[in-house]
């Protein structure tokens, strides 16, 4: 094969109609309306920065500052990148409502290869923010069993650390702590350490087991939580406003003020709801109506909730005292209020058992685009005949999830998952421009104002964000060049090759 055909093969494209006629005779069920898909973008989007990365970017970590009270300046930096991108989804995905997202928008503007590593991007974006969520969801359920301690066994409240964390945060908190890491964990056979996140591993393998079932169970099991998650988080801005002292909030600004853009990155780690809601399109009733409306109205709604608890979880406790592992619980028991701690923690688990459905159930739907373009074995998309779900897709996802959790340290995770939201956003709004050029006369029952500049201000800040936190984030940002160049490697040694013999028996 000459270089000539190499180049063609690696910028073919797939038309548009062919995508649109694919879904059509998707096996998946399209069950979700409206409010299943706004659901499932609150359920992701809320639950990860408010219980999960919120103290970080407030306090900072150990390479980057942080943005104290003037956090929600990042929170509205992000929502503001957030509405250019969110804009742009919404064009695409009722133009091309196609299960894949930013995969298949890639592959029918920009080609074969690029398609492959925006898949092997969204896959860095699922399921290591699965990890990221995965181990918050153990401090949490860890909180809730400790409010039961005149009721349960010490040994439940209190079960082995090395039992509820990977190895890497074991070694941190021993030597926060001064222990010595060989009294706290067995070995096998003397040398190898055993620190396994049992907690994790069994939410995680519960909802592999749900998606399994169904979507459309699956939603309504994540609207409940979603119903839990909502009306903590009022009663905590609502509750939590009369305990607020307003010099807390001085000074306003930080010292250093790259603390305020990193907030604005870190943030973003939870707007991966929107590309959530997209996955899902094969599975929605009306896609061209329904997924605008849910991407919008989540991003709305999820930003109000953002700027609401950030003003408040700073007004009520002082910057350097701010809990980052569990922050919205630690404001209640810091004024007093241990019972409403321990709804809050309720609250937590059911906003991150959300968010790693929403996950699990995005990550799975990618696999399933990639395999049915035959990148990957054919097998792999093989559908339930009871439940008519990917189950193989599905069971991959969760046990990579609980494989990569046993060693993957959560702030280096949760930084990878946003150079993964970044660089997808990115492609989006480039996608929306190229087929404005190519597909003028497409029908768009959803255009984003103000063509080119809205897009173009999306590729701008996203790319921005990037460029600054790489300089920053030194650790995350290079397993992101190594996690590129195993994608590259697994698609010229396997995917290239796998592509051209699906198309030879297509054709």
């Amino acid at each position: 094969m000459n270089i000539k055909e190499i180049s063609r093969n690696l910028l073919k494209k797939k038309s548009l109609d062919d995508l649109i006629a694919t879904s059509k005779k998707s096996e998946l069920k399209k069950t979700l309306n409206v409010f299943d898909l706004i659901v499932i973008g609150i359920g992701a989007v809320v639950g990860t920065g408010i219980f999960t990365i919120i103290g970080t970017a407030i306090t900072g970590g150990v390479e980057s500052a942080g943005a104290g009270p003037a956090i929600i300046i990042s929170m509205i930096l992000a929502a503001i990148a957030c509405v250019f991108t969110a804009l742009c989804y919404s064009e695409i995905a009722a133009m091309i409502p196609v299960a894949g997202s930013a995969y298949t928008y890639t592959y029918a503007t920009m080609g074969e290869f690029m398609a492959w590593m925006v898949g092997w991007i969204l896959m860095l974006e699922y399921a290591i923010g699965n990890i990221t969520v995965a181990s918050a969801w153990t401090g949490y359920f860890v909180q809730f069993l400790k409010g039961f301690k005149q009721y349960l066994p010490d040994f439940v409240v209190n079960f082995p650390i090395w039992l509820r964390a990977d190895y890497k945060t074991m070694e941190a908190v021993c030597l926060n702590n001064h222990w010595d890491i060989h009294d706290k964990i067995p070995y096998l056979f003397g040398h190898i350490p055993v620190a396994i996140n049992l907690p994790a591993v069994a939410i995680v393998l519960a909802l592999t087991l749900l998606l399994i079932k169904g979507v459309k169970e699956s939603t309504r099991v994540a609207s409940i939580m979603v119903g839990v998650n909502l009306f903590m988080i009022l009663s905590f801005v609502i509750v939590g406003a009369f305990y607020v002292k307003p010099e807390n909030w001085t000074p306003f600004f930080p010292s250093d003020p790259s603390g305020i853009i990193m907030g604005a990155f870190l943030i973003f780690f939870a707007y991966i709801g929107f590309d959530a809601i997209s996955t899902t399109a094969e599975e929605t009733e009306n896609p061209q109506r329904d997924l605008p409306v849910a991407i919008l109205g989540t991003l709305i709604i999820c930003t109000i909730l953002y700027v609401s608890v950030a003003l408040v979880l700073t007004g009520i406790v002082p910057i350097d005292k701010i809990d980052v592992t569990a922050p919205i619980a630690h404001a209640m028991s810091f004024v007093g209020k241990d019972w409403f701690a321990g709804l809050i923690s309720v609250g937590a688990l059911c906003a991150l058992t959300t968010v790693l459905l929403v996950y699990q159930l995005g990550t799975t739907r990618i696999l399933y685009a990639i395999s049915r373009d035959r990148f990957l074995p054919r097998s792999w998309r093989a559908i339930h005949k009871k439940f008519k779900t990917p189950y193989v897709m599905t069971w991959i996802s969760g046990v990579v999830v609980i494989v990569c959790g046993l060693f993957m340290d959560l702030n280096i995770s949760a930084a990878l998952c946003n150079f993964g939201t970044f660089t997808s956003f990115v492609i989006i709004c480039v996608a929306v421009l190229i087929l404005r050029k190519t597909e003028p006369d497409r029908n768009r029952p959803f255009k984003v104002p103000f063509c080119p500049w809205f897009p173009l201000a999306g590729i701008t800040i996203c790319a921005l964000l990037i460029i600054y936190s790489m300089k920053t984030l030194k650790t995350s940002s290079s397993y992101f060049i190594i996690w590129l160049a195993v994608g590259l490697l697994i698609y010229a040694l396997y995917g290239y090759k796998q592509k051209r013999l699906g198309d030879k028996k297509n054709s």
